[in-house]
């Protein structure tokens, strides 16, 4: 995908990805720039989440979840939105809300909102069913809420199980929280255990910061699938991907 050939780089998998996904987070883009970013940069970006609820107040949600899905992108609303519906018990609302939009992928959370976990898992089991594509994510957007190793792996497990394409790891937009302490460093000893149990194929990591998406990229390689990726980052971390930037500057070229 690169403008002229560069030997020795990673091998980049290709759309229709099954991994080496990267997700970006739309905070309010309006249309012209949302065009700039799928002109530069939308063979690199599968997902486009719709952040939180800023679907309900976007003045151009039509024309741009049409732009996204022209470009070959995937848009879809965040899971709060769906966690709004949820808690106002008018979640069959929410069924309606992707066929208007005619969304083909939804997020199923329970970071804002207690779901009782067998709830969210029928709540996944049922959108599976219908035929969308499922995210569903782990963690809580709660810093004070911190989840064991082993409760993450059963949720992860279960709801994969459920019918979830790929699971999503909560970082927030700040990535300040669920894999991350306050300061934005990473719970190592978290993905790894995670890791170990769940294939790393399966799992969406959330990491808005530089320093997080090189760590997952060093440790998992160029194809892990990354999440909350800002619009301005995107070809930043294509660059890391293929080590082609001073972060990862990849030490996999021959040896003299």
């Amino acid at each position: 995908m690169g403008n002229f050939l560069l030997p020795e780089l990673p091998l980049r998998t290709n759309k229709p990805r099954s991994y080496g996904i990267t997700m970006v987070m739309d905070k309010g883009l309006g249309l012209h720039a949302a065009a700039d970013l799928m002109q530069v940069a939308a063979p690199y970006i599968d997902f486009v989440k719709l952040g939180w609820t800023t679907g309900y107040v976007s003045g151009v949600l039509s024309e741009k979840i049409k732009l996204y899905r022209d470009a070959g992108v995937e848009p879809y609303f965040g899971g709060t939105l769906w966690e709004a519906h949820y808690v106002r018990g008018v979640q069959r609302d929410f069924y309606a809300l992707l066929e208007r939009y005619e969304m083909r992928v939804v997020e199923v959370s329970d970071g804002s909102v207690e779901v009782p976990h067998e709830e969210k898992r029928k709540w996944i089991a049922d959108f599976r069913r219908r035929g969308y594509i499922v995210l569903s994510e782990v963690g809580s957007k709660d810093a004070t809420k911190v989840l064991p190793p082993f409760r993450w792996i059963e949720f992860i497990r279960a709801e994969l199980e459920a019918g979830s394409q790929w699971v999503i790891a909560e970082a927030r937009e700040s990535g300040t929280v669920g894999m991350y302490r306050a300061s934005g460093e990473l719970r190592e000893g978290l993905v790894e255990e995670i890791v170990h149990a769940v294939p790393v194929e399966k799992l969406i990591f959330e990491a808005p910061q530089r320093s997080q998406q090189a760590w997952f990229i060093r440790r998992f390689g160029a194809n892990v699938n990354l999440g909350n990726i800002a619009p301005e980052d995107i070809l930043s971390v294509e660059t890391m991907r293929l080590g082609l930037r001073g972060d990862i500057f990849w030490t996999s070229l021959k040896k003299e």
